[in-house]
Protein backbone atom coordinates (compact mmCIF):
# COMPACT_ATOMS: atom_id res chain seq x y z
CA UNK A 1 0.00 0.00 0.00
CA UNK A 2 1.02 3.39 -1.14
CA UNK A 3 -0.04 7.05 -0.15
CA UNK A 4 2.15 9.10 -2.45
CA UNK A 5 1.25 12.47 -0.17
CA UNK A 6 1.23 13.33 3.23
CA UNK A 7 -2.56 13.49 4.41
CA UNK A 8 -4.30 16.15 5.91
CA UNK A 9 -6.25 15.13 9.07
CA UNK A 10 -8.98 16.50 10.70
CA UNK A 11 -9.16 16.58 14.25
CA UNK A 12 -12.20 17.71 16.45
CA UNK A 13 -10.86 19.50 19.28
CA UNK A 14 -13.82 21.20 21.47
CA UNK A 15 -17.52 21.38 21.27
CA UNK A 16 -19.67 24.30 22.64
CA UNK A 17 -22.57 26.23 21.77
CA UNK A 18 -20.29 29.59 21.89
CA UNK A 19 -16.18 28.56 20.56
CA UNK A 20 -13.87 31.62 21.58
CA UNK A 21 -11.12 31.64 19.91
CA UNK A 22 -7.48 33.84 19.24
CA UNK A 23 -6.14 34.22 15.78
CA UNK A 24 -2.30 34.99 15.46
CA UNK A 25 -0.76 35.26 12.37
CA UNK A 26 -2.53 35.47 8.51
CA UNK A 27 -5.72 33.52 7.92
CA UNK A 28 -8.69 33.74 5.37
CA UNK A 29 -11.63 33.18 5.03
CA UNK A 30 -13.32 32.72 1.29
CA UNK A 31 -10.08 34.34 0.24
CA UNK A 32 -10.68 37.31 2.75
CA UNK A 33 -7.85 38.38 4.96
CA UNK A 34 -9.25 38.04 8.71
CA UNK A 35 -7.64 40.08 11.41
CA UNK A 36 -5.76 38.81 14.12
CA UNK A 37 -7.90 39.12 17.25
CA UNK A 38 -10.10 37.50 19.49
CA UNK A 39 -13.36 35.98 18.33
CA UNK A 40 -16.76 34.41 19.71
CA UNK A 41 -18.66 31.92 16.98
CA UNK A 42 -22.18 32.02 18.28
CA UNK A 43 -25.47 30.00 16.99
CA UNK A 44 -27.68 31.93 15.14
CA UNK A 45 -31.07 30.47 13.30
CA UNK A 46 -29.51 27.35 12.75
CA UNK A 47 -25.74 28.90 11.42
CA UNK A 48 -22.22 29.69 12.33
CA UNK A 49 -22.44 33.71 13.25
CA UNK A 50 -19.25 35.63 13.42
CA UNK A 51 -18.22 39.47 12.86
CA UNK A 52 -17.33 38.14 9.14
CA UNK A 53 -20.11 35.70 7.69
CA UNK A 54 -23.42 34.67 8.64
CA UNK A 55 -25.66 31.97 7.65
CA UNK A 56 -23.09 29.27 7.54
CA UNK A 57 -23.02 26.18 9.01
CA UNK A 58 -19.65 25.03 8.02
CA UNK A 59 -16.31 28.09 8.32
CA UNK A 60 -13.13 26.74 7.50
CA UNK A 61 -10.59 29.39 8.36
CA UNK A 62 -7.40 29.19 6.18
CA UNK A 63 -3.90 29.17 7.84
CA UNK A 64 -1.82 31.16 5.07
CA UNK A 65 1.60 30.46 6.39
CA UNK A 66 3.02 28.33 9.03
CA UNK A 67 3.79 30.58 11.34
CA UNK A 68 0.11 31.30 11.47
CA UNK A 69 -1.56 30.04 14.86
CA UNK A 70 -4.84 30.19 16.40
CA UNK A 71 -5.84 29.56 20.67
CA UNK A 72 -9.18 27.84 21.72
CA UNK A 73 -10.51 28.64 24.73
CA UNK A 74 -11.63 26.32 27.18
CA UNK A 75 -10.83 22.96 26.00
CA UNK A 76 -11.46 20.34 27.92
CA UNK A 77 -8.69 17.02 28.16
CA UNK A 78 -9.13 14.29 30.18
CA UNK A 79 -12.59 13.99 29.75
CA UNK A 80 -14.29 11.32 32.40
CA UNK A 81 -10.87 10.68 33.43
CA UNK A 82 -9.33 12.02 37.49
CA UNK A 83 -6.89 14.48 35.51
CA UNK A 84 -10.23 16.18 33.44
CA UNK A 85 -9.29 19.96 33.38
CA UNK A 86 -9.74 23.09 30.97
CA UNK A 87 -7.00 24.67 29.25
CA UNK A 88 -6.29 27.34 26.38
CA UNK A 89 -4.75 25.65 24.00
CA UNK A 90 -2.75 26.52 20.67
CA UNK A 91 -2.73 25.14 17.12
CA UNK A 92 -1.00 24.96 13.91
CA UNK A 93 -2.60 24.61 10.84
CA UNK A 94 -6.24 25.46 9.47
CA UNK A 95 -9.78 26.16 11.96
CA UNK A 96 -12.67 24.81 10.90
CA UNK A 97 -15.97 25.68 12.96
CA UNK A 98 -18.60 23.42 12.07
CA UNK A 99 -22.41 23.14 13.49
CA UNK A 100 -23.22 20.19 14.16
CA UNK A 101 -26.66 18.68 16.51
CA UNK A 102 -26.80 21.52 18.02
CA UNK A 103 -22.90 22.77 19.02
CA UNK A 104 -19.79 24.37 16.70
CA UNK A 105 -17.24 21.84 16.76
CA UNK A 106 -13.83 23.62 16.65
CA UNK A 107 -11.71 21.05 14.44
CA UNK A 108 -7.99 21.42 13.50
CA UNK A 109 -6.91 20.99 9.75
CA UNK A 110 -3.41 19.53 10.06
CA UNK A 111 -0.94 17.60 8.18
CA UNK A 112 -0.49 14.22 9.55
CA UNK A 113 3.53 14.57 10.51
CA UNK A 114 2.61 18.08 12.21
CA UNK A 115 -0.01 16.13 14.38
CA UNK A 116 2.03 13.01 15.01
CA UNK A 117 4.97 15.94 16.82
CA UNK A 118 2.21 16.96 19.18
CA UNK A 119 1.04 13.45 20.12
CA UNK A 120 4.31 12.25 20.83
CA UNK A 121 4.91 14.99 23.30
CA UNK A 122 1.50 15.17 24.66
CA UNK A 123 1.25 11.27 25.00
CA UNK A 124 4.71 10.73 26.57
CA UNK A 125 7.80 13.44 27.53
CA UNK A 126 9.43 14.82 24.77
CA UNK A 127 12.95 14.53 26.41
CA UNK A 128 12.13 10.80 26.58
CA UNK A 129 14.49 8.05 25.48
CA UNK A 130 15.13 8.28 21.38
CA UNK A 131 14.11 4.68 20.60
CA UNK A 132 10.92 5.15 22.72
CA UNK A 133 10.18 8.21 20.78
CA UNK A 134 10.37 6.60 17.26
CA UNK A 135 8.25 3.41 18.35
CA UNK A 136 5.46 5.75 19.73
CA UNK A 137 5.30 7.68 16.16
CA UNK A 138 5.28 4.34 14.14
CA UNK A 139 2.35 3.50 16.41
CA UNK A 140 0.81 6.86 16.50
CA UNK A 141 1.20 7.15 12.96
CA UNK A 142 -0.28 3.50 12.31
CA UNK A 143 -3.25 3.85 14.39
CA UNK A 144 -4.61 6.63 12.86
CA UNK A 145 -4.06 5.99 9.26
CA UNK A 146 -5.97 2.67 10.30
CA UNK A 147 -8.77 4.58 11.39
CA UNK A 148 -9.37 6.46 8.88
CA UNK A 149 -8.62 3.73 6.33
CA UNK A 150 -11.90 2.25 7.67
CA UNK A 151 -15.23 2.13 7.42
CA UNK A 152 -17.26 4.55 9.75
CA UNK A 153 -19.46 2.03 11.61
CA UNK A 154 -21.61 2.73 14.98
CA UNK A 155 -19.47 3.51 17.20
CA UNK A 156 -20.85 2.55 20.86
CA UNK A 157 -22.19 -1.40 20.32
CA UNK A 158 -24.64 -2.67 22.19
CA UNK A 159 -26.14 -6.44 23.06
CA UNK A 160 -28.46 -5.78 25.68
CA UNK A 161 -31.16 -7.57 24.20
CA UNK A 162 -29.20 -10.96 25.10
CA UNK A 163 -29.51 -12.52 28.39
CA UNK A 164 -27.36 -14.72 30.72
CA UNK A 165 -28.62 -18.24 32.22
CA UNK A 166 -27.09 -18.15 35.66
CA UNK A 167 -27.58 -20.50 38.23
CA UNK A 168 -30.82 -21.05 36.68
CA UNK A 169 -32.21 -17.69 36.83
CA UNK A 170 -32.10 -15.24 33.51
CA UNK A 171 -30.23 -12.08 33.86
CA UNK A 172 -30.13 -9.34 31.13
CA UNK A 173 -26.88 -8.05 30.34
CA UNK A 174 -25.62 -4.74 29.11
CA UNK A 175 -22.46 -4.87 27.18
CA UNK A 176 -20.68 -2.02 25.58
CA UNK A 177 -17.40 -1.42 24.02
CA UNK A 178 -16.81 1.88 23.05
CA UNK A 179 -14.96 3.22 20.01
CA UNK A 180 -14.43 6.78 18.09
CA UNK A 181 -18.22 7.72 19.20
CA UNK A 182 -19.33 10.96 18.06
CA UNK A 183 -16.71 11.25 15.32
CA UNK A 184 -18.59 11.32 12.20
CA UNK A 185 -18.00 14.87 10.87
CA UNK A 186 -14.00 14.59 11.60
CA UNK A 187 -11.04 12.14 11.56
CA UNK A 188 -10.16 11.82 15.61
CA UNK A 189 -11.03 13.46 18.15
CA UNK A 190 -8.17 15.71 20.61
CA UNK A 191 -8.50 13.78 23.85
CA UNK A 192 -7.51 10.21 25.61
CA UNK A 193 -10.15 8.38 23.72
CA UNK A 194 -8.23 8.55 20.71
CA UNK A 195 -4.98 9.96 21.20
CA UNK A 196 -3.85 12.88 23.36
CA UNK A 197 -3.38 15.79 21.32
CA UNK A 198 -2.65 19.53 22.79
CA UNK A 199 -1.42 21.45 19.19
CA UNK A 200 1.45 23.49 19.99
CA UNK A 201 0.56 24.04 23.97
CA UNK A 202 2.67 21.31 24.65
CA UNK A 203 6.14 21.92 24.39
CA UNK A 204 7.17 20.27 20.87
CA UNK A 205 11.02 19.30 21.99
CA UNK A 206 13.54 18.16 19.26
CA UNK A 207 13.67 15.04 20.63
CA UNK A 208 9.93 14.59 19.36
CA UNK A 209 10.73 16.37 15.73
CA UNK A 210 14.07 13.86 15.55
CA UNK A 211 11.85 11.25 15.84
CA UNK A 212 8.57 11.76 13.68
CA UNK A 213 11.32 13.05 10.97
CA UNK A 214 13.15 9.70 11.59
CA UNK A 215 9.91 7.75 11.08
CA UNK A 216 8.44 9.88 8.41
CA UNK A 217 5.60 7.53 6.45
CA UNK A 218 6.30 4.34 8.86
CA UNK A 219 3.86 2.27 9.51
CA UNK A 220 3.12 -1.31 11.24
CA UNK A 221 1.14 -3.51 8.31
CA UNK A 222 0.12 -7.21 8.55
CA UNK A 223 -1.41 -8.47 5.14
CA UNK A 224 -1.20 -5.54 3.05
CA UNK A 225 -3.48 -3.52 6.14
CA UNK A 226 -2.32 -0.97 8.18
CA UNK A 227 -2.19 -2.35 11.77
CA UNK A 228 -4.87 -0.74 14.18
CA UNK A 229 -2.21 0.07 16.49
CA UNK A 230 -3.50 0.39 20.07
CA UNK A 231 -1.54 0.47 23.29
CA UNK A 232 -1.91 1.63 26.66
CA UNK A 233 -0.38 2.97 29.76
CA UNK A 234 0.34 -0.30 31.82
CA UNK A 235 -0.87 -4.19 30.48
CA UNK A 236 -0.20 -5.45 33.78
CA UNK A 237 2.43 -8.12 32.72
CA UNK A 238 0.20 -9.56 30.18
CA UNK A 239 -1.65 -8.08 27.39
CA UNK A 240 -5.19 -8.47 26.15
CA UNK A 241 -6.36 -9.64 23.06
CA UNK A 242 -8.47 -7.16 20.62
CA UNK A 243 -11.99 -8.59 20.87
CA UNK A 244 -11.78 -9.15 24.58
CA UNK A 245 -12.00 -5.27 24.95
CA UNK A 246 -13.66 -3.83 21.37
CA UNK A 247 -15.58 -5.90 18.44
CA UNK A 248 -15.56 -9.81 17.98
CA UNK A 249 -13.18 -9.53 15.15
CA UNK A 250 -9.57 -10.66 16.51
CA UNK A 251 -6.74 -9.48 15.09
CA UNK A 252 -3.71 -11.78 14.69
CA UNK A 253 -1.44 -9.10 15.81
CA UNK A 254 -3.10 -7.93 18.76
CA UNK A 255 -3.06 -11.03 20.58
CA UNK A 256 -2.26 -11.16 24.43
CA UNK A 257 1.93 -11.73 25.05
CA UNK A 258 4.05 -11.86 27.90
CA UNK A 259 5.48 -8.30 28.89
CA UNK A 260 8.91 -10.41 30.35
CA UNK A 261 11.09 -12.32 29.29
CA UNK A 262 9.49 -15.48 30.89
CA UNK A 263 5.84 -16.65 29.67
CA UNK A 264 4.19 -15.11 32.46
CA UNK A 265 0.64 -17.33 30.93
CA UNK A 266 2.37 -20.38 31.35
CA UNK A 267 3.80 -19.44 35.09
CA UNK A 268 0.32 -18.42 36.44
CA UNK A 269 -2.58 -20.88 35.33
CA UNK A 270 -4.56 -19.36 37.90
CA UNK A 271 -5.15 -15.79 36.71
CA UNK A 272 -6.71 -14.65 40.59
CA UNK A 273 -3.72 -15.56 41.54
CA UNK A 274 -1.40 -13.92 38.76
CA UNK A 275 -3.38 -10.78 39.67
CA UNK A 276 -2.74 -10.61 43.28
CA UNK A 277 0.80 -11.02 42.98
CA UNK A 278 3.60 -9.05 41.54
CA UNK A 279 5.37 -10.73 38.78
CA UNK A 280 8.88 -9.94 37.01
CA UNK A 281 7.68 -7.92 33.95
CA UNK A 282 8.75 -4.72 31.57
CA UNK A 283 5.78 -2.65 32.68
CA UNK A 284 6.61 -3.63 36.67
CA UNK A 285 8.72 -1.03 37.58
CA UNK A 286 9.55 2.07 40.14
CA UNK A 287 12.09 3.84 38.21
CA UNK A 288 11.11 7.47 38.68
CA UNK A 289 12.91 8.52 35.49
CA UNK A 290 11.37 5.90 33.26
CA UNK A 291 8.03 7.23 34.57
CA UNK A 292 8.09 10.60 34.19
CA UNK A 293 9.19 9.58 30.21
CA UNK A 294 5.45 7.67 30.00
CA UNK A 295 3.76 9.74 32.84
CA UNK A 296 3.49 13.07 32.28
CA UNK A 297 2.29 15.82 34.12
CA UNK A 298 -1.20 15.45 35.93
CA UNK A 299 -0.08 11.24 35.01
CA UNK A 300 2.21 11.47 37.44
CA UNK A 301 0.09 11.48 40.30
CA UNK A 302 -0.65 7.79 39.74
CA UNK A 303 2.05 5.55 41.05
CA UNK A 304 0.57 2.33 41.96
CA UNK A 305 -0.24 1.53 38.15
CA UNK A 306 1.54 -2.14 38.07
CA UNK A 307 -0.92 -3.23 41.01
CA UNK A 308 -3.55 -1.66 42.86
CA UNK A 309 -6.37 -1.36 45.58
CA UNK A 310 -9.94 0.36 45.61
CA UNK A 311 -12.31 -0.52 48.64
CA UNK A 312 -15.84 0.71 48.59
CA UNK A 313 -18.02 1.02 51.30
CA UNK A 314 -21.81 -1.18 51.23
CA UNK A 315 -23.42 2.46 50.93
CA UNK A 316 -20.65 3.97 48.47
CA UNK A 317 -20.75 1.46 46.24
CA UNK A 318 -24.59 1.19 45.84
CA UNK A 319 -24.40 4.52 45.40
CA UNK A 320 -22.02 4.64 42.95
CA UNK A 321 -23.29 1.84 40.64
CA UNK A 322 -26.74 3.72 40.69
CA UNK A 323 -25.03 7.12 40.15
CA UNK A 324 -23.29 5.32 36.96
CA UNK A 325 -25.38 2.89 35.60
CA UNK A 326 -28.47 4.88 36.14
CA UNK A 327 -30.27 1.40 37.54
CA UNK A 328 -31.22 0.78 41.35
CA UNK A 329 -29.84 -2.06 42.00
CA UNK A 330 -30.48 -1.46 45.83
CA UNK A 331 -28.07 -2.90 48.13
CA UNK A 332 -24.91 -4.86 46.33
CA UNK A 333 -25.04 -8.19 47.26
CA UNK A 334 -22.46 -9.45 45.18
CA UNK A 335 -20.06 -8.63 42.00
CA UNK A 336 -18.80 -11.34 40.02
CA UNK A 337 -16.70 -11.92 37.42
CA UNK A 338 -18.03 -14.66 35.03
CA UNK A 339 -15.83 -14.12 32.09
CA UNK A 340 -12.49 -12.63 31.57
CA UNK A 341 -9.77 -12.37 28.77
CA UNK A 342 -6.06 -13.87 28.91
CA UNK A 343 -4.69 -11.17 31.13
CA UNK A 344 -7.33 -11.10 33.52
CA UNK A 345 -9.28 -8.70 32.27
CA UNK A 346 -13.33 -9.01 33.26
CA UNK A 347 -15.18 -8.82 30.36
CA UNK A 348 -18.05 -9.64 31.89
CA UNK A 349 -19.10 -9.15 35.59
CA UNK A 350 -22.42 -10.14 37.72
CA UNK A 351 -23.54 -7.23 39.13
CA UNK A 352 -26.11 -8.44 41.88
CA UNK A 353 -28.07 -6.36 44.31
CA UNK A 354 -31.43 -6.56 46.11
CA UNK A 355 -33.29 -5.21 43.55
CA UNK A 356 -31.77 -6.00 40.56
CA UNK A 357 -28.87 -7.85 38.97
CA UNK A 358 -27.20 -7.28 35.59
CA UNK A 359 -24.51 -8.65 33.41
CA UNK A 360 -22.42 -5.75 32.29
CA UNK A 361 -19.40 -5.27 29.80
CA UNK A 362 -17.26 -5.11 27.93
CA UNK A 363 -14.02 -3.90 30.14
CA UNK A 364 -14.84 -0.45 29.65
CA UNK A 365 -18.10 -0.43 30.84
CA UNK A 366 -17.01 -2.35 33.81
CA UNK A 367 -14.64 0.19 34.74
CA UNK A 368 -16.73 3.14 34.34
CA UNK A 369 -19.80 1.41 36.62
CA UNK A 370 -17.13 0.64 39.08
CA UNK A 371 -15.22 4.56 39.55
CA UNK A 372 -16.26 8.33 39.27
CA UNK A 373 -14.14 8.39 36.27
CA UNK A 374 -12.38 5.21 35.36
CA UNK A 375 -11.25 2.13 37.17
CA UNK A 376 -7.27 1.98 36.50
CA UNK A 377 -8.17 -1.87 34.83
CA UNK A 378 -11.02 -4.06 34.72
CA UNK A 379 -8.49 -6.81 35.51
CA UNK A 380 -9.02 -7.08 39.17
CA UNK A 381 -10.44 -10.12 42.00
CA UNK A 382 -13.05 -8.86 44.57
CA UNK A 383 -12.75 -9.73 47.83
CA UNK A 384 -16.43 -9.55 50.28
CA UNK A 385 -16.16 -8.48 53.85
CA UNK A 386 -18.79 -8.95 56.24
CA UNK A 387 -19.62 -7.61 59.35
CA UNK A 388 -21.49 -9.36 62.68
CA UNK A 389 -22.22 -12.46 60.59
CA UNK A 390 -24.52 -10.81 58.19
CA UNK A 391 -25.21 -11.71 54.92
CA UNK A 392 -25.24 -8.63 53.11
CA UNK A 393 -21.06 -7.39 52.47
CA UNK A 394 -19.92 -4.49 54.28
CA UNK A 395 -17.65 -3.65 52.59
CA UNK A 396 -15.84 -4.55 48.91
CA UNK A 397 -12.09 -4.65 48.13
CA UNK A 398 -11.25 -4.32 44.13
CA UNK A 399 -7.30 -5.76 44.20
CA UNK A 400 -6.13 -5.28 40.23
CA UNK A 401 -3.98 -4.88 37.75
CA UNK A 402 -2.38 -2.69 35.14
CA UNK A 403 -3.36 0.67 34.21
CA UNK A 404 -5.83 0.65 30.70
CA UNK A 405 -7.27 -1.96 28.47
CA UNK A 406 -4.10 -3.40 28.05
CA UNK A 407 -4.26 -4.02 24.25
CA UNK A 408 -1.11 -3.43 22.13
CA UNK A 409 2.12 -2.09 23.49
CA UNK A 410 2.00 -1.30 26.99
CA UNK A 411 3.41 2.02 27.06
CA UNK A 412 5.55 1.66 30.14
CA UNK A 413 6.77 -1.97 29.26
CA UNK A 414 8.14 -0.20 26.08
CA UNK A 415 10.11 2.46 27.83
CA UNK A 416 11.50 -0.19 30.34
CA UNK A 417 12.90 -1.91 26.93
CA UNK A 418 13.75 0.68 25.39
CA UNK A 419 16.42 1.91 28.30
CA UNK A 420 17.68 -1.93 28.47
CA UNK A 421 18.55 -1.54 24.84
CA UNK A 422 16.06 -3.08 22.57
CA UNK A 423 15.67 -1.38 18.93
CA UNK A 424 12.68 0.22 17.79
CA UNK A 425 12.17 -3.13 16.10
CA UNK A 426 12.23 -5.55 18.62
CA UNK A 427 10.04 -3.28 20.66
CA UNK A 428 7.75 -3.32 18.23
CA UNK A 429 7.89 -6.93 17.15
CA UNK A 430 7.46 -7.80 21.00
CA UNK A 431 3.92 -6.22 21.17
CA UNK A 432 2.42 -6.51 17.53
CA UNK A 433 2.71 -10.15 16.30
CA UNK A 434 3.55 -10.96 13.00
CA UNK A 435 3.90 -7.57 11.94
CA UNK A 436 5.63 -5.55 9.25
CA UNK A 437 7.55 -1.85 8.73
CA UNK A 438 6.38 -0.20 5.94
CA UNK A 439 7.00 2.74 4.53
CA UNK A 440 3.80 4.51 2.69
CA UNK A 441 5.20 8.22 1.82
Amino acid sequence: MIINDEPIINVGIVKHSIIEFELKGSFSFQNNLIEQGHYKALINNNSIELPWTKGESTICLQANSQNATFVIKNVQIGIGFHWQQNQDQEFEGSLTLKLHNGEIWAINNIALESYLKSVISSEMSAMNNPTLLQVHAIISRSWLLSQISKQKNTSINNEHARENIIEGRTIKQHIKWYDREDHDIFDVCADDHCQRYQGISKIISENALEAVNATRGKVLMFENEICDTRYSKCCGGISENFENVWENKPKTYLTAISDSKNDLKKLFSNIEEFIVSKPQAYCNTSNTEVLKQVLVDFDQKTNDFFRWETVYSQKELSALIKRKSGIDFGNIIDLKALKRGISGRITKLLVKGDKNEIVVGKELAIRKWLSETHLYSSAFVIEKHYKNNTLLPYSFKLKGAGWGHGVGLCQIGAAVMAIEGFSVDEILYHYFNRSNINVLY
